[in-house]
């Protein structure tokens, strides 16, 4: 049938046309099988195929081990390269530290003080300023970490307990120590060892918040002021002939501000381990100090030839007295008298603001900073400030000592104004900066004419009778910033009105007196 008949049934269907022949099955194309798995154990063809295997399986092996020689060799050869890195870098800070330690000793031995002995003091006095650091950055954070109403009590309490003594002794330290030979080199000894010694207990206070962790710190606190009061009887005595008590200090505190920055930064980098590693390392430095001053020269303790104001011969005269401090100060040359009311000033104000600030940052901070920062710029602008002043305390053409301090009172007091009128950040870290530069130079003008007015012989007694003074106001100063409310406007118009007066005293006490008193005779 050719054509499509759409009733007709396929076929192989009942009723339809006749079924096709049945078609293959599709199979797969056939591929080369695997050959089948033979489960026999290995032909063996004798013993040379034994040998042939064994022989292939030893260079397998030896190959192995030569690789992994030659892997160890080159392992080796890297590990000796970061060796030489490392080494080569070990020797060049070592080189680069005893490059800055020759030019530091370079430096303090100048003009002569190696020959003298200041170099030496140079010396302690710098390890002495790095272990200061140490102290202070690791108990940052630490001392007044309690509540602020409960820490200024606190506080109060033990700079009551501590300092009271203090000022009421400091005057009898000086003329005590004039009695016993080498009474000066083993009171600096003795200042520092205290310290050392209470570092070590602060370690173990910081940690287990131990009850004796303010007074330790307030211990650390009278000890470093009576240091400051040893070190300045020993620096005339130790003055080479070819330089001033103005270079010998500036000296001091270039020294200073180096062991300062290297104790602080290997502290804060231990202080990020825990508070009680940088003072194990302040304990350390402390130690080193201690060896320091009493190896100073013996020169430190001579007193021969030494006559007080009123012309007592250092060392028999009867203790000081409220009376006869009276008569000292009365005896001392106008300018002294005049540039040593300034400096306590200067110091009045250095004391409260460390602890006035400290306070007020935690319990009214200024919007939008934080407390720390503010007190690390103030901080830092105070260090600058005093760099600056020690630099300007040395140049050739100065003003006059009396001229350059009245000047700098002036602003300082102009400063104090605008802090508590326009409370802020930036006045904040100029008071900083100003009281850094007026504490350290108006110094710098007490030393040029305690120098320059003062007998040879009645020197050293006026230049540590001064230091005592000066330590004893520093102390008031921080009583007055702990005792006064935590109002910025209040506390920085009292401290500039004090300073204030004590300008005006200063004023009326250079028109009191001689302008050189009479030299007291020098004993035989």
């Amino acid at each position: 049938m050719s054509e499509f008949d759409p009733m007709q049934r396929p076929p192989g269907v009942p009723g339809g046309g006749p079924a096709s022949p049945p078609t293959e099955p599709l199979r797969p194309e056939p591929t080369s099988p695997l050959p089948p798995y033979d489960a026999s154990p290995p032909r063996d063809d004798g013993p040379a195929s034994t040998a042939a295997r064994e022989r292939r399986a030893r260079d397998r092996i030896a190959d192995a081990g030569r690789a992994a020689r030659r892997g160890g060799q080159a392992g080796a050869r890297a590990a000796a390269g970061g060796g030489r890195v490392a080494a080569g870098g070990g020797r060049l800070a070592a080189r680069g530290g005893r490059f800055a330690a020759r030019k530091f000793r370079a430096f303090a031995a100048a003009d002569g003080a190696d020959d003298s002995g200041l170099a030496r003091l140079t010396e302690m006095h710098a390890v002495n300023v790095a272990a200061d650091a140490a102290l202070t950055i690791s108990l940052a954070g630490t001392v007044f970490a309690l509540p602020t109403d409960e820490a200024r009590g606190r506080v109060a309490l033990f700079l009551v307990l501590t300092m009271a003594p203090f000022v009421l002794l400091a005057p009898l330290v000086g003329p005590l120590l004039d009695r016993f030979r080498h009474g000066r080199r083993w009171a600096l000894g003795t200042t520092l060892a205290t310290r050392a010694f209470l570092a070590w207990v602060l370690a173990s206070a910081v940690v287990e918040d131990s009850p004796w962790l303010f007074p330790a710190a307030l211990g650390c606190l009278v000890a470093s002021r009576s240091y400051a009061v040893a070190r300045a009887a020993a620096i005339p005595r130790l003055l080479p002939r070819s330089i001033s008590l103005v270079t010998a200090n500036s000296r001091l505190t270039i020294a200073g501000l180096i062991g300062m920055v290297l104790g602080g930064g290997i502290a804060g980098g231990l202080a990020q381990v825990g508070p009680d590693w940088s003072l194990r390392f302040a304990f350390a430095v402390y130690v080193a100090a201690t060896v320091l001053a009493i190896r100073l020269p013996p020169k430190v303790d001579a007193t021969l030839g030494e006559v007080d104001l009123d012309g007592v011969p250092v060392g028999t005269g009867p203790l000081p007295t409220a009376g006869r401090g009276v008569r000292r100060m009365r005896a001392l040359p106008r300018a002294v008298r005049y540039i040593l009311w300034i400096t306590s000033g200067a110091r009045l104000l250095s004391g409260f603001l460390v602890l006035f600030l400290a306070f007020l940052m935690r319990e009214h901070p200024i919007p939008g900073w934080a407390g720390p920062t503010v007190l690390a710029l103030v901080a830092a602008a105070a260090g600058i400030g005093n760099a600056l002043g020690s630099v300007a305390g040395n140049l050739r053409r100065a003003p006059s000592p009396e001229l350059m301090s009245g000047v700098l009172a002036l602003v300082t007091i102009a400063s104090g104004v605008l802090t508590a009128a326009f409370y802020s950040v930036w006045t904040l870290v100029a008071l900083g900066l100003a009281t850094g530069v007026f504490g350290q130079l108006v110094k710098l003008c007490l030393d040029a004419v305690i120098q320059r007015d003062v007998a040879e012989h009645t020197r050293a007694r006026v230049f540590s009778w001064s230091e005592t003074i000066l330590q004893a106001f520093w102390v008031v100063g921080g009583a007055i910033g702990i005792a006064i409310p935590l109002e910025p406007v209040l506390g920085f118009t009292i401290v500039t009105v004090l300073l204030a007066a004590l300008c005006a005293v200063a004023v009326r006490a250079r028109r009191i007196g001689a302008a050189v008193p009479a030299t007291p005779a020098h004993p035989a």
